[in-house]
């Protein structure tokens, strides 16, 4: 088993980081950009603006044994530079895995976006027996990336 609790994966789009965090921080383009097929609509969640905002998505997979809801918890929010999350079991409180969208502009439209899906501090041995993690594959991640670009540059 590795001691791996976290994935990073970067891409340079050529976007402004401020079209780059328009698109992200709207709940409903996470459907279009998730590369894991989770993702299958918002069922609510206003523009992300703040640390604190909790948005649901409702998401499918085996791994929950088909439909579910998840609470995502607002984590970091620096405007056109961060945005991160902690995702729950809808209802309950983050178990410990975190979303996180870093933005480094590299002129006026080109943007390097690091995207990290950290596992770090689940501790819940229940979750851990239930959910092998990483959930969330590399490849998974940089389709996300890829996604990004087409719907920022779309």
């Amino acid at each position: 088993m590795s001691d791996q609790t976290s994935i990073t994966v970067s891409r340079t789009i050529d976007v402004s980081a401020k079209d780059v965090f328009e698109v992200l921080t709207l709940p409903e383009n996470h459907v279009a950009i998730d590369g894991s097929g989770f993702v299958q609509s918002v069922d609510h969640g206003d523009r992300i603006t703040e640390t604190g905002q909790v948005f649901t998505m409702n998401m499918s997979g085996e791994h929950m044994g088909g439909d579910y809801q998840t609470d995502n918890h607002v984590t970091g929010y620096a405007k056109d530079k961060l945005v991160a999350w902690q995702t729950a079991p809808a209802g309950t409180e983050p178990k410990g895995w975190e979303w996180v969208w870093e933005l480094t502009p590299q002129g006026p439209d080109s943007t390097e976006v690091q995207l990290t899906y950290d596992w770090g501090k689940v501790t819940d041995p229940e979750l851990l027996t239930k959910v092998s993690f990483p959930l969330v594959q590399e490849e998974e991640l940089e389709t996300s990336l890829g996604n990004l670009a087409a719907a920022a540059t779309g």
